[in-house]
């Protein structure tokens, strides 16, 4: 018989200590409300475990109790994974792993625990003159165990790749309770099955991770920054095949940002001032991290070649420091403004580089026939195909019943994604938000391994239950 939520928290207590178990709903407030707002379960405990001793501890414990456990960072994600599904559930905050371990420019890696802020870990990293190169838009919060368990991207996957690419070895609370003590710096280790990158990604599913091993880059010397006008998607795509051929892994950023995304930025006073040179039915914003000793002025040159071959119309060139933030400050806005202006349908994709305008023209136009005056408003990571293709209603459209058109949406972009070899998440995750969708999209060979991966090493089902899979 499952315990009650007194015994759940008696005995927490007694693991733990009593100031590490929060189960009054205010206490728990924050650690429930998502960011989208999407999910509303409650939990019946969250605890906070001090070292890994503790949180072996607990997880020895939910197998005794079949208690599900779900671990949480700086609970940022947008698909629901670090929430309750059924009120069941405990959630584990790793707020007390926040060390440095060490940082070792010299030898580019450093090691810290899993509840640490990206952004301190980044902190960390320029500390010493090197740089942990993984930015998104949610860094002073989320977490690096909630960046490697969904393996986070961002806008530098360009260059440095995601955050499994930048994770050298791991640290891990498995399902049974046993440390997995991973934490190498090898660049090169060919002795069996790579357990750090079956937890990477797995958000939480097959065990906690407490700390990680990551790659460190080093710091650019500068950078050139532009905000440049092209006609459509092909342009940019155009753009993208001339500068990445000139700079090669120096570019480090390339974004692409409608019109309509400066509109609504400016009209919500999110802006100071347009990042543009003159109105343009699409953007780019492409950025050149220069190495130390490296060229000044190639994308500069870049720009020059693409304005003769009548790729771009107009550009706006970052010329401060001030420039360059406001640049990605406009590009960073892009997620919030569009809930300020009314509901949003979401979709997180991805798809090969190349298909990316052929994605953007054929869901808009599928949109469109769905939903008269539709406004789609795709952007995102065109440099590796990761385009956020979200949707606001007609103008003066009602927005519940707006939402209400979601799932002939959702299908009609996904079929497109699909048809073009994409992918139905790129970078949020599944979640138990798109656990029905990944059972319809997965390789069904694919998909019988993850059950059986799942089953083998969590037989009891306590890591974070209904999430990604929903049974096995």
């Amino acid at each position: 018989m499952s315990p009650s939520k007194i015994e759940i928290v008696d005995q927490l207590s007694a693991l733990v200590g009593e100031a590490n178990v929060i189960s009054d709903a205010e206490g728990m407030g924050r650690f429930l409300r998502e960011p989208r707002k999407r999910f509303h379960q409650s939990a019946q405990a969250v605890v906070l475990p001090e070292d890994t001793n503790a949180l072996q501890a607990v997880v020895r414990w939910a197998n005794e109790t079949g208690t599900g456990l779900i671990p949480q960072g700086g609970n940022t994600g947008l698909v629901g994974a670090q929430v309750p599904l059924s009120g069941a559930e405990v959630i584990v905050s790793l707020a007390h792993f926040d060390k440095v371990r060490d940082v070792n420019a010299a030898a580019g890696h450093m090691t810290v625990e899993a509840g640490l802020t990206l952004e301190k870990a980044q902190q960390a990293a320029d500390a010493e003159g090197s740089l942990f190169p993984l930015f998104i838009a949610s860094q002073g919060s989320a977490t690096i165990g909630g960046v490697l368990s969904s393996n986070a991207g961002g806008i530098q996957v360009l260059a440095y790749g995601n955050a499994r690419e930048l994770c050298l070895g791991v640290e891990a609370v498995m399902p049974d309770g046993a440390l997995y003590k991973g934490l190498n710096a090898l660049r090169k280790d060919n002795t069996g099955y790579d357990l750090r990158d079956l937890l990477v990604g797995a958000e939480g599913t097959l065990g906690f991770i407490t700390a990680a091993t990551l790659k460190l880059a080093a710091k650019p010397e500068g950078h050139e920054t532009a905000w440049i006008n092209v006609a459509s998607p092909a342009e940019a795509f155009a753009l993208f095949s001339l500068v990445r051929d000139r700079a090669g892994t120096t570019l480090s950023a390339f974004e692409l940002v409608p019109r309509f995304g400066i509109e609504m930025q400016l009209t919500h006073g999110m802006l100071e001032r347009d990042p543009s040179a003159s109105p343009s039915p699409w953007y780019v914003m492409a950025e050149i991290s220069r190495p130390k000793g490296g060229l000044e002025g190639v994308l500069t040159d870049a720009l020059a070649e693409a304005f003769e071959q009548d790729l771009v119309s107009d550009a706006s060139i970052a010329q401060s420091l001030d420039e360059r933030a406001n640049m990605w400050r406009t590009r960073e806005n892009m997620s919030e403004v569009q809930s300020r202006e009314g509901a949003s349908i979401k979709h997180d994709v991805s798809v090969p580089v190349a298909a990316v305008p052929e994605l953007i023209e054929r869901g808009s136009a599928a949109a469109g026939k769905l939903i008269e005056g539709i406004r789609p408003c795709p952007f995102g990571h065109m440099g590796d195909g990761n385009i956020h293709f979200n949707f606001s209603p007609p103008v003066g459209y009602d927005n519940a019943a707006f939402m209400a058109e979601a799932p002939k949406l959702h299908d009609a972009i996904y079929e497109i994604v699909l048809d073009l070899g994409g992918s139905v998440s790129a970078e949020h995750g599944i979640g138990q938000l798109k656990t029905g969708l990944l059972k319809q999209v997965k390789d069904p060979v694919a998909l019988a391994v993850m059950r059986k991966i799942k089953g083998a090493l969590d037989p009891n089902g306590i890591m974070n239950p209904g999430k990604m899979l929903d049974e096995f």
